[in-house]
């Protein structure tokens, strides 16, 4: 009888913290809670929280994702509607009274704080500048919270550049929660500079999870044949993630959403691999990827703890009366 080909060895270096923070933890409580208590459809603006895993979970409980309120059948009208965790501008919300529509907002706390930094400093008299990416939801969630020219939108050192204040003692700025930690540095170096009178926010914008998931990553990337980031493409923790990995030293740094992404024909041979999950990412999709390469490698896991989180947001008070079953949890978890 033939002896089994042995496997090659794999160091696979883990890191903790990874996978779903506070904020998107409360998102999907409260989407899993309406539909316990109100029944099904519980219609979500925007996806809950970037993740496909989690979008289609939530889509087989009864959930029906849209991306405007006017979506929403007439016969629904009393149905409840959800926020996302990214946050919406003021316009989303008076929209839903103007159409008496019962809404529960999901947005992370993390980022309210952020809409009530920019919201003081235009109280205050103060320009605001919002360092970020066009186009995320979060920013335009933020930019919504403030009338239309109050925010200057922040992405390069050429914006930084090229702004022309109206009163340059007069700004203030605020950033994207989920930004590169080293990039948004250097953005307030380059803003600092050129505006010595700009205004920080009261307390730090990008949140403990982006800052903990790129720590981590900074500590297992140097050496690293392969670095995979679970995530999706329009996150953008996620794909700060990636890029914290091939500065960190990672010969080569990938997002991919599920183990069938994986191009096995592209990484070469590889002796240590590096993996991470983006903030909305489910352990689940990390414990698949494990076991794709357990059927490959001879795994030997090396688990990298550089935090300890112990954060925990409550649901609004109108859900706190629901219980969630085990079953429940382990899917607001993200372990099933």
């Amino acid at each position: 009888m033939p002896d089994t080909p042995s496997k090659p060895p794999l160091t696979l270096r883990l890191c903790q913290p990874r996978g779903f923070c506070a904020g998107v933890d409360r998102a999907i409580q409260i989407v899993v809670l309406a539909l316990k208590k109100y029944g099904a459809p519980v219609y979500v603006r925007h996806e809950i929280v970037h993740n496909r895993y989690v979008v289609e979970g939530l889509q087989n409980l009864g959930a029906v994702f849209i991306e405007e309120l006017n979506e929403i059948p007439d016969e629904h009208h009393h149905s409840p509607v959800v926020f996302s965790a990214h946050g919406v501008p003021k316009s989303v919300p008076a929209d839903a009274q103007a159409r008496s529509l019962f809404y529960l907002d999901a947005t992370c706390p993390l980022v309210s704080k952020v809409h009530k930094q920019a919201m003081r400093h235009q109280r205050l008299g103060r320009h605001v500048l919002l360092i970020g990416h066009a186009g995320h939801p979060e920013v335009i969630g933020t930019m919504g919270q403030l009338p239309e020219g109050a925010v200057t939108l922040i992405e390069t050192e050429a914006d930084v550049a090229a702004f022309q204040p109206q009163d340059a003692e007069a700004l203030g700025f605020v950033t994207q929660t989920t930004l590169s930690v080293e990039d948004t540095a250097g953005l307030i170096r380059a803003l600092q500079a050129r505006f010595p009178a700009i205004t920080a926010p009261s307390a730090e914008s990008i949140c403990y999870a982006t800052t903990n998931r790129q720590e981590a990553v900074k500590e297992t990337a140097a050496g690293a044949d392969l670095f995979l980031v679970v995530g999706a493409p329009n996150s953008s923790n996620s794909k700060r993630l990636v890029e914290v990995a091939e500065r960190a030293g990672a010969k080569m740094s990938l997002l991919v959403q599920r183990a069938s992404e994986i191009p096995w024909d592209d990484i070469g041979q590889i002796s240590t691999l590096g993996l991470s999950a983006g903030a909305s990412a489910p352990e689940i999709i990390v414990d698949e990827i494990i076991d794709a390469f357990r059927a490959r490698f001879d795994v030997t896991v090396d688990l990298a703890v550089t935090a300890t989180e112990t954060e925990n947001f409550p649901v609004m008070s109108a859900l706190r009366d629901v219980e969630l079953t085990p079953s429940d949890m382990a899917f607001v978890n993200g372990t099933v």
